[in-house]
């Protein structure tokens, strides 16, 4: 396969107009990623938008075995763009002596990667369009003649439920809690889905919707046939720029005021909350014992601790852990060595999985899993799925999931408070006003 690679200059203003096409356009394929930055840019950004379609080459996924070395050496062959997911139960599969036993409805592959057809890029200063593709100039074309999508979205009246209700989940917090007095763990994530079934939606306009409202640096619009992801991600899991590999952990969540006065007062609250650095100190500390089994003695370092960062909905701690990759060392197993993110499990990891496997009650599947991209020169960038929504529209399935990290000083009704903040976020795409 021959791939030509052209650039095309975005006029002044006309980004949004470009993304839309894009994102339009692809929704052709069956296979497909789309990762937004939402105009969100740090150090550590390369694109404000980048797309993958069709799919030349597949990582087969028929078998749950270690799948990453297969990964590698395709890579190592072609030196391609890879793109694709890691689900959280692929934890089975690093660590035999953990299982999963629950539901799952969505139905994601545990690992899935694909070299793509055609990659597309925007600049992350909005200026420029870049098109990998056997015909970039067709391509292009094609784009620039879909029609600019219908945002008036007048939303539909999609009511969830809850998996667990209110009184279990309250009950089960504080068996949590239990567990981390007893000395069995210090920290876990616990969450619960939200399901609406026999439902009908248009998923592309749901994560324009998403993303209206919530918009998020590691959004993403997956697609793989009938499995379809609408995610609002604030968080990135890992990135590797040349021999840097950099994590940045979110542990800590509070609600926006549209007071001024109060959201600085919020952000501040956050701040100095003992809960809330208790927990972002413990996933810090996680992080940096999981990066260091892949980076050079000595080279790992915290860049930033407790940093406040503000989205639409809630103001966030965030964490940047950094490390200098170890000569030699494939950079699947820097993914091998971390997966699943402390964020979303907590600590110890082993045993906080196995209880999560006992509290939760239906499969997490993609949800606190990852997606994101492999350059031809082994960079990479992946995100933390959280925020998302999934849909299958085979048995016409949607839901998502939403929780929190326990410590032993949570209060059971606080994390159901926010729980609900994070649901509402998602829930309100469907509302009509």
């Amino acid at each position: 396969m021959h791939i030509e690679k052209k650039q095309y200059n975005i006029a002044e203003g006309q980004y949004e107009k470009i993304k839309d096409r894009m994102l339009s356009w692809a929704n052709q394929f069956s296979i497909l990623l789309f990762l937004d930055s939402n105009n969100y840019t740090d150090k550590y950004s390369r694109y404000e938008c980048l797309l993958a379609a069709g799919a030349a080459w597949q990582l087969d996924t028929d078998t749950t075995s270690d799948k990453l070395t297969a990964l590698h050496q395709y890579h190592e062959e072609h030196n391609c763009w890879l793109f694709g997911h890691i689900n959280y139960d692929y934890k089975n599969v690093l660590e035999p002596e953990l299982s999963s036993d629950h539901p799952d409805n969505i139905g994601f592959p545990v690992i899935s990667f694909f070299r793509p057809n055609v990659v597309c890029y925007v600049n992350s200063g909005k200026t420029s369009l870049t098109i990998e593709a056997e015909d970039s100039d067709a391509v292009y074309k094609e784009i620039n003649d879909v029609p600019l999508s219908d945002t008036s979205h007048s939303g539909s009246n999609v009511v969830f439920k809850n998996r667990v209700e209110k009184g279990q989940y309250l009950q089960n917090i504080e068996q949590l809690r239990k567990h981390i007095k007893d000395g069995d763990c210090y920290e876990i994530n616990y969450c619960t889905e939200g399901f609406s079934e026999d439902i009908s939606i248009k998923p592309l306009e749901v994560y324009q919707r998403l993303t209206e409202l919530s918009p998020a640096p590691f959004a993403a619009y997956y697609r793989q046939c009938d499995r379809y992801m609408m995610c609002a991600s604030p968080e990135r899991y890992l990135q590797k720029s040349a021999s840097i590999v950099t994590a940045q952990p979110i542990k800590g969540t509070i609600k926006r005021s549209a007071d001024k006065v109060e959201d600085e007062a919020l952000k501040e609250q956050l701040l100095q909350s003992i809960k809330d650095r208790a927990e972002n100190v413990m996933i810090t500390d996680l992080m940096r014992n999981d990066l260091a089994r892949s980076c050079e003695v000595g080279s790992v370092m915290v860049n930033e601790l407790y940093g406040i960062y503000t989205f639409p909905q809630v103001h966030q701690m965030i964490s940047t852990i950094s490390g200098k990759v170890k000569e030699g060392v494939p950079f699947t197993d820097i993914l091998r060595y971390s997966f699943p993110m402390g964020s979303m499990t907590g600590a110890p990891k082993i045993k906080v999985m196995e209880l999560i496997e006992q509290y939760e009650n239906s499969a997490r599947g993609l949800f606190s899993g990852t997606v994101g991209y492999i350059t031809p020169n082994g960079d990479f960038d992946f995100n933390v799925i959280i925020r998302s929504l999934f849909y299958n529209a085979e048995n016409r399935y949607l839901s998502y999931q939403t929780g929190g990290a326990i410590t032993y000083d949570s209060s059971a009704e606080a994390e159901w408070e926010e729980m609900r903040l994070k649901a509402w976020a998602l829930e309100r795409v469907f509302s009509r006003h």
